[in-house]
């Protein structure tokens, strides 16, 4: 890389350094995150001023620090004003930045993340502003496909533990299917209670076994019993049926044409997912209390 390079990126975060400039991490299609001082940005009427904010596409000319990057020009190329006009879809686009930041990587090219950002932030911003569920529906769309293009694709379709095909029971009000985080998805109830009951099984076939462990010793002998068992993945909660379909057909569509009334269910696969994601990538997503917030205040009025 040359002394001065060019890059196309979009701002994810942006925090205050010295005086009057801004520190921005940007994602770009080129070099992935990285990040570069905006001198100057903090002051009136600087050209950097509004191309440092949050969510603003630039090109971008960029010299190299001994320490740091500096942004020398830039030329705004797309924005998304139209998020920061309602609280939830601001909040659902730090949301997924904050998953982007997860994700990316530095110095190599992150062109199909930076495309898959920018989609689902025009998708939010385009959709119905007072309409909480389907921003909601957005989001969690989003999430699952930042997963999936991280690698870590949620098993929905089959039981993590058998392999076998999940088939839901509409006609059962009181059917569920596990989901397990460690296990990397949907779990069959039947076949995780049996694999626990076998488990208790080999448990204490290894308290009886202790019991002998003396007399054993005394004897002179050329065998070795070894006890091999998988580790029973625990549950992390038990679906309902339209909970396992919206997992289902979020596998399986690219876009949102998901029947979205009737659904506190978008609210419960968020939490999942949240929490399978903050799993995967080993940190906390600060911007779901947002969401924990909104619709606890909204609940009764939105769902």
């Amino acid at each position: 890389m040359s002394k001065t390079y060019k890059a196309t990126g979009i701002n994810l975060k942006a925090t205050v350094f010295g005086e009057s400039d801004r520190l921005v991490t940007i994602l770009t299609k080129e070099f992935g995150l990285l990040k570069a001082i905006a001198p100057g940005s903090r002051k009136h009427n600087s050209s950097l001023g509004g191309r440092s904010a949050m969510f603003v596409v630039n090109e971008l000319l960029i010299a190299k620090g001994k320490t740091l990057d500096k942004i020398t020009q830039a030329q705004t190329i797309k924005s998304y004003p139209g998020l920061a006009k309602n609280l939830l879809k601001l909040v659902a686009s730090q949301y997924l930045a904050e998953i982007v930041l997860c994700e990316a990587i530095s110095e190599l090219p992150q062109e199909e993340l930076y495309e898959l950002l920018n989609e689902h932030l025009t998708r939010l911003e385009d959709s119905p502003s007072n309409d909480s569920v389907t921003i909601l529906a957005l989001l969690v769309q989003a999430m699952f496909q930042f997963l999936t293009l991280a690698g870590f694709t949620p098993q929905v379709q089959t039981c993590c533990l058998t392999q076998k095909p999940l088939i839901i029971n509409f006609q059962d009000p009181n059917w569920r299917v596990g989901f397990s985080i460690s296990a990397g998805g949907t779990v069959s109830i039947k076949a995780w209670e049996e694999a626990k009951l076998e488990a208790i099984k080999v448990q204490q076939a290894r308290e009886d076994d202790s019991k002998i462990t003396t007399t054993m010793e005394l004897l002179p002998t050329s065998w070795e019993t070894i006890f091999h068992q998988q580790e029973l993945p625990p549950l992390t909660k038990r679906l309902k049926a339209g909970e396992l379909l919206l997992l289902q057909q979020l596998s399986q569509t690219d876009t949102l044409v998901l029947d979205i009334a009737n659904n506190s269910n978008w609210i419960s696969i968020e939490k999942i997912l949240r929490q399978y994601a903050q799993y995967h990538f080993g940190r906390s997503i600060r911007s779901a209390a947002l969401i924990d917030s909104y619709f606890a205040a909204h609940y009764d009025a939105t769902i």
